[in-house]
């Protein structure tokens, strides 16, 4: 993670002035605040992509996927953005923030180079203190390649791995299948060189 983007604390009522007074999402922790980076074309593909998939599969079931400007709460004075997002159910919040869901029970983010370390390390322990939140979704944007955690009935975290455009993921939190193709759809892998 980057340097705050203020020297001093800010209070949740002045973090809630500033994204609306500069039209940028922050995160917050603990009254520092971060802005969120810009992401490149190929990330916003595949986070609208896995949203429409995911919105698809889930019609007519009692869960809703948000995109990134849905706030999640990890913690009364911890607020994030992740990429894509599931709740099941009515969206619930702490009192601190109405705006922000501490209730989801799936997380997706599309890696970036400027963000990978914090999304596989302090993001993601801190999306594993939500009680409901059960899967968790990184997407590579360079090539094929999807991670998904998944905590199970004994409060266990498993890791798969997919790589082939051909294969199916089944993300148990919602019950839903997706096809690898279908996450890329429309990604040009030839605007990355290794």
């Amino acid at each position: 993670m980057e340097q705050p983007a203020f020297q001093h604390r800010l209070t949740i009522e002045e973090y809630l002035a500033l994204e609306k007074e500069t039209h940028t999402k922050y995160e917050y922790h603990n009254g520092e605040v971060y802005a969120m980076a810009g992401g490149t074309p190929t990330h916003s593909l595949i986070a609208n992509n896995v949203g429409a998939s995911l919105n698809l599969s889930l019609k007519g079931k009692p869960c809703f996927v948000y995109n990134s400007d849905l706030r999640i709460a990890t913690s009364r004075n911890k607020y994030v953005y992740p990429d894509v997002s599931v709740v099941c159910g009515k969206i619930e919040s702490f009192e601190e923030l109405k705006n922000a869901a501490n209730n989801p029970v799936l997380i997706i983010e599309v890696l970036s180079e400027e963000t990978e370390a914090y999304d596989r390390g302090g993001k993601f322990m801190r999306y594993r203190m939500i009680e409901s939140f059960k899967e968790y979704v990184l997407i590579e944007q360079r090539f094929p390649l999807v991670e998904v955690f998944s905590r199970n009935e004994w409060n266990k975290w498993e890791f798969r791995t997919f790589t082939d455009l051909t294969s199916i993921i089944t993300l148990r939190s919602v019950n839903v299948e997706i096809q690898l193709s279908d996450i890329y759809y429309g990604v040009d892998f030839s605007l990355f060189e290794f």
